[in-house]
């Protein structure tokens, strides 16, 4: 499995990232086991989310998350993602009302406001989804709604994720509601990597 880590986080660019998350779809949910992220984050959802909300699993793979979003009772759930074979799976979970085939980073096509809320795990890492992302994930959420995502605490201090996160923060975009404790990862094969689920509710939109 480490191997298929490492070819996903060497692509050079979105296309062939995608090619790439293509040849592992098959073996990804047995590859990677019980991970960390999908549980806490649809907890947190569950939290701040009506169960008759529509939400957006922005980066939904295989569908761990959405299918755990349809077991706690949500109703109008939809994926994203930019794997058409990650989707193929998603789809064959039967737990989305609607796939779209995207790429995070770049203008989303949907109407501002479309969501009560986004959930987001295991994008924002390492050679994926940028910082920018949130930026359009803003804008396509309702004003109250709520944005859950996960990130490693190192690669929050690291990067310019912290700066994003407190420039959204101070244009009055959103307010971070919730960071949680760290947790284990539950990576069989990088142990000792953990996570946080941080709980974003959007404000307003003063910028494109």
């Amino acid at each position: 499995m480490s191997g298929k880590v490492h070819e996903v986080f060497e692509a050079k660019s979105p296309q062939e990232m995608a090619a790439r998350y293509d040849e592992w779809a098959g073996s990804y949910e047995d590859d990677l086991g019980d991970h960390g992220g999908p549980k806490e984050a649809a907890d947190s959802v569950l939290r701040y989310v009506p169960k008759t909300g529509r939400i957006l699993d922005a980066g939904c793979g295989t569908g761990l998350v959405g299918q755990l979003l349809s077991e706690r009772g949500f109703v109008h759930v939809e994926g994203f993602d930019m794997s058409k074979g990650m989707l193929e799976h998603a789809a064959a979970k039967k737990c989305y009302a609607e796939l779209h085939l995207g790429v995070l980073g770049e203008p989303l096509a949907f109407p501002t406001g479309s969501f009560d809320g986004i959930v987001s795990v295991g994008v924002f890492v390492r050679a994926h989804a940028p910082s920018r992302s949130f930026h359009e994930l803003a804008r396509i959420t309702k004003p109250g709604g709520h944005i859950v995502f996960t990130l490693r605490p190192e690669f929050y201090l690291a990067t310019d994720f912290k700066e994003t996160i407190a420039e959204l923060s101070a244009k009055g975009v959103w307010r971070v509601l919730e960071t949680s404790e760290p947790f284990d990862g539950r990576y069989t094969e990088f142990p000792g990597i953990n996570l946080q689920v941080w709980v974003c509710e959007v404000l307003a939109r003063t910028e494109n």
